[in-house]
């Protein structure tokens, strides 16, 4: 073996060696996890031991289809997610937007300023969101004060208990969290276009507007689909967390979705794990469809695989 293929092999095992932690991670934390779909054939009840006895097979795959309680309360948090993701989906575009609007902010201190307050909030966990909401919209809250002082009421709003536009009330929420979070990777590809391309067209005469619309946003417009493509893909991950701490007796038939569903049997009385993992493996199963199906729509339209 030559020296030029002996430094080569030591250099794969020298990378193999730096991405080894990181595959040990995803190994721990997202593969062996998976062994408790095996919940999903067994007539589990906790804090009964495991047993092969309590074999049922797909019991449980049909009993959500064939039980109408089951199937209609299915039904209704597909319906939640779908609605919800959608919306986002809708204005997906809005991160790269922002991101065009900070660009050509002039003022570099009051660009990095208006980056940093939107940007903080993805790293505050929805909790002290919720908190920040209690504050401003509750009964008390600082928002009923103010319009009962103006005399804009005369009865305070409760609006974290109504069932009133939940959705478009959890994707403001969530699009104040995440925002300035979703337009770094857009301001990066900004910073990657060729800086000869603006000043051409200025030369040309081009006004900012002329500029943003035929050299901006097409140059963003690839990392747009992909990003698109991939939220298809998650399109029924749209997480838990954020509708777990805005639940309540009075919007729970609107605000609740399919994780916080099957975390909801999960810790139900009695609990219901069977159903719940049943139920929780159906929905990967879908997102996988859902990605490779994006990716496939990638392939067809783009001609460059997202996988």
């Amino acid at each position: 073996m030559s020296s030029s293929s002996k430094s080569k092999k030591m250099r794969s095992y020298k990378e193999f060696l730096l991405i080894l932690p990181f595959l040990i991670l995803v190994a721990v934390f997202s593969y062996y996890p998976l062994y408790g779909w095996i919940y999903a054939f067994f007539d589990y009840q906790p804090p009964l031991p495991f047993s092969w006895d309590s074999f049922v097979g797909t019991k449980w795959f049909k009993i959500l289809f064939q039980n109408k309680s089951y199937f209609k309360q299915t039904l209704q948090v597909l319906r939640n997610t779908f609605a919800m993701s959608g919306i986002a989906l809708l204005f997906s575009w809005l991160p790269m937007f922002f991101a065009i609007f900070l660009n050509e902010i002039k003022n570099l201190r009051f660009r990095k300023f208006v980056q940093t307050v939107t940007t903080l909030p993805n790293f505050i966990s929805w909790v002290l969101v919720y908190s920040v909401a209690f504050l401003l919209m509750s009964n008390n809250g600082m928002f009923n004060s103010f319009a009962m002082d103006i005399g804009l009421i005369d009865t305070p709003i409760d609006f974290l208990k109504s069932n009133q536009h939940i959705w478009f009330k959890m994707w403001l929420w969530l699009t104040w969290k995440n925002l300035g979070w979703a337009a770094i990777m857009y301001i990066a590809a900004i910073s990657s276009i060729d800086t000869e391309l603006f000043e051409a067209a200025r030369v040309d005469g081009a006004s900012r507007l002329r500029i943003i619309r035929h050299i901006t946003i097409p140059s963003l417009l690839p990392t747009f689909f992909v990003l698109l493509l991939l939220n298809i893909s998650n399109f029924l991950n749209n997480g838990m967390e954020q509708y777990f701490v805005f639940q309540n007796s009075w919007n729970r038939e609107y605000i609740q979705v399919l994780d916080l569903y099957v975390y909801n049997l999960s810790t139900s009385k009695p609990p219901v794990y069977s159903v719940s993992t049943a139920l929780s493996m159906l929905k990967s199963i879908v997102s996988l469809v859902l990605l490779f199906g994006a990716n496939t729509f990638s392939k067809v339209v783009r001609k460059q695989s997202i996988l």
